[in-house]
This record gives structure tokens, C-alpha cells and sequence, in this order.
């Protein structure tokens, strides 16, 4: 117990419970109850880390039944959705047992990190072969297309961001990494022609023209830059953001918490927020590149640009340097499935460092 406590990576844990409590204060600001069941699944997340980082499961990563066993089972709870599952927010993407709501597509993007960091620690050496980024592509691909069909666009673009993390982190020669850009070009095309609803088109082309239906299709990003534009350096305090308090901000509780905690919090705590989160990637990264196992390197690294893609893809669409496809902040936004899967991360992260130390 002893040699546990000092080899846990407090750093880590200390990140994380920064970030959360962000969160928990913007919430309390914004909504009572949000705030209380948020504070039950921030409880549930310490021990879903803590409880990783004990029990002594990191040889599965070794085994090839159990990792795409783990692919496949999640591949199959995002079925569920499409006879079971109810519609929120326009997606059929939850699946619900009670007063339990629960996303299988988080548990797809971890599923991905785990069958990619497998497949690519096995092919080390010829990554860069067509055949093999084929096939990671297809990997990536079943679970991307079921989601981007109930419809969340969201998600199955940061399984695919995921990939092509995968393929450089591999050192892929130039040629081939712009084969698999195309294949994500023809992918994105796909799902433009196809799996789009007209209010996700609406999304982008308010992205590439930012002036137009300020009442409509850019509402949502003109109030967010509103919020945080008229923050200041100190905010206007806690319960203090008009944009935030007077309703005028939507989602502030998940897509668009970022700019509501700055509205109350200002340039300041939005400086407090953004370098806890790089010190949090940086710790990931620098964790990574120390192990000598390429499998559990590229487990720890691919979790990294789950963070990664989540916190630039929240911050960029509360700003507008990226379109809005309803992304939320890792252990910051609202919402039980993503803060116990972010959690579940850290936790694979403390285990594999704890026996690496070993």
C-alpha cells in the first residue's frame, strides 16, 4: 500500500480534480441539480481511477482475444440505440435503464484506443504499408459510421481524429498519411451527402461564414463569444454572467460550459483552466514516451489524443476557429458517460505507470 502511494501519479489525479471542480463551480452557478448529480459522478470517477490503478488487470492488454472482444462487444452496444435507445437532443445515441443514461459511443472511442494501440504495437515496423493502414482504417470506420448515423457527427469525428493520431504517432511516411487524409476526405464527403441532418450542414456553413442568420444558424457561437468577450480579466463573478444566467447561452452546462465558466471567471480562470489541461496532456505524453512497451505506449498515447481532440475541438467551438459538433470538455461538462470514460482513462494511465515503476 505504501509503495502505491508513492508511485501514484498525483499530478495526474491532482489535474483532474482541478478541472472537475471548474466544472462543479460553473454547474452550481448554472443549475442546482446539475450541480448535485455531478458531484455523485465526480465521486464515482475518484473510485473508477482509484480502483484501476489497484487491480491488476494490464496483462488483457497483452491478449488479442480480450482486446478485440472489448471491439467488438462495444461495437455491438451501439446497436442497442437503434431498438432500445431513446431520442435526445436529436440523436439516438443513449441507451437508457432507469434513471440511468448511458452513451455507448464513449465506450467505442476507448475500445478504439486499446484494438489500434494492439494492432499498431504488432506492426511497428510496417505501419507505413497500405494493407495495414487499410485495415486500421476499417477498424476505425464500423464503429464511426454507426455512430455518425444516430446521427452524432460529434463522436464519430473524434474516432477518426483518433486514427489519424494512431498513424502519425507510427511515423507514417508522408505519401501514405496523405492516403489515409483522403480516405477521411472521402469519409467526411460520405457523411455530407449522407448521414448529415440539415441543422449539422447548417452548422458548418455558419462556421465558414460566421456574419450570416446571426438569429439562427450562428446563434449559439455569437452568444458564446459574447460571454466570453465581455468576461474580462476577473469575470463577472460567480452567478454574475448575464449571458449564462439570462438563458441567452445554450447548452452552457455542456458544449458551452468553457464559455460560461469564463463569463464568471474571466481571462484569468480561463488561463487557470487551459494550462491545467496541458499540464494534464503534457503529463499523459511525457508518461507515454517513457515506457518501453510499444503496446502500452501507444495505449497511454492514444488516450492522450482522446484528451487532446476533446479539449481542442470544446475550446475551438466555444471561440470559433472549429465548427460546433457537440463536443464536451473532459471532466469539466456535464454528463455521467463521459466524465466516468475520462476517468476510466486516467485509471488505465495510473495502472500501466504503477507496474512500469515496478
Amino acid at each position: 500500500m505504501r509503495g502505491w502511494i508513492h508511485d501514484f501519479d498525483w499530478l495526474l489525479l491532482g489535474c483532474v480534480t482541478v478541472l472537475a471542480s471548474m466544472g462543479l463551480v460553473t454547474l452550481a452557478s448554472i443549475n442546482t441539480i446539475f450541480f448535485f448529480r455531478q458531484v455523485l459522478w465526480f465521486v464515482l470517477a475518484f473510485f473508477v481511477i482509484i480502483g484501476c490503478s489497484r487491480i491488476r488487470w494490464q496483462w488483457l492488454f497483452t491478449q488479442s482475444w480480450f482486446r478485440y472482444g472489448f471491439y467488438w462487444v462495444s461495437v455491438g452496444l451501439l446497436l442497442v440505440p437503434y431498438a432500445l435507445g431513446h431520442t435526445i437532443r436529436g440523436t439516438k445515441s443513449w441507451i437508457i435503464l432507469g434513471p440511468l443514461q448511458f452513451e455507448p459511443s464513449e465506450l467505442a472511442k476507448v475500445a478504439l484506443i486499446v484494438v489500434l494501440a494492439g494492432f499498431f504495437s504488432r506492426r511497428y515496423v510496417a505501419a507505413w504499408q497500405s494493407k495495414n493502414i487499410a485495415l486500421s482504417f476499417v477498424y476505425m470506420l464500423i464503429p464511426a459510421g454507426l455512430i455518425a448515423m444516430q446521427p452524432d457527427i460529434g463522436s464519430a469525428l473524434v474516432l477518426g481524429g483518433i486514427w489519424l493520431g494512431f498513424l502519425l504517432m507510427n511515423g507514417i511516411h508522408k505519401r501514405r498519411f496523405l492516403i489515409g487524409l483522403a480516405l477521411a476526405v472521402v469519409l467526411l464527403f460520405v457523411l455530407w451527402m449522407g448521414a448529415l441532418r440539415p441543422y449539422q450542414k447548417d452548422r458548418i456553413t455558419g462556421f465558414i461564414f460566421p456574419d450570416i442568420d446571426p438569429l439562427g444558424v450562428n446563434y449559439n457561437l455569437i452568444q458564446s463569444k459574447i460571454a466570453i468577450g465581455s468576461a474580462g480579466f476577473f469575470g463577472k463573478g460567480f452567478g454574475g454572467g448575464t449571458q449564462t444566467q439570462l438563458g441567452f447561452l445554450p447548452e452552457a452546462h455542456t458544449d458551452f460550459l468553457f464559455a460560461s465558466f469564463i463569463e464568471e471567471w474571466g481571462l484569468l480562470g480561463g488561463t487557470v483552466l487551459v494550462l491545467t489541461y496541458v499540464v494534464l496532456l503534457f503529463r499523459i505524453a511525457t508518461t507515454g514516451l517513457r515506457l518501453h512497451r510499444n503496446d502500452e505506449k501507444f495505449v497511454v498515447l492514444g488516450i492522450g489524443l482522446f484528451f487532446l481532440i476533446h479539449f481542442f475541438v470544446n475550446i475551438g467551438s466555444n471561440i470559433g476557429i472549429v465548427p460546433i459538433i457537440g463536443i464536451g470538455l473532459p471532466f469539466v461538462s456535464y454528463g455521467g458517460s463521459n466524465l466516468l470514460t475520462a476517468a476510466l482513462l486516467i485509471g488505465i494511465i495510473e495502472r500501466i505507470k504503477l507496474v512500469s515503476q515496478t
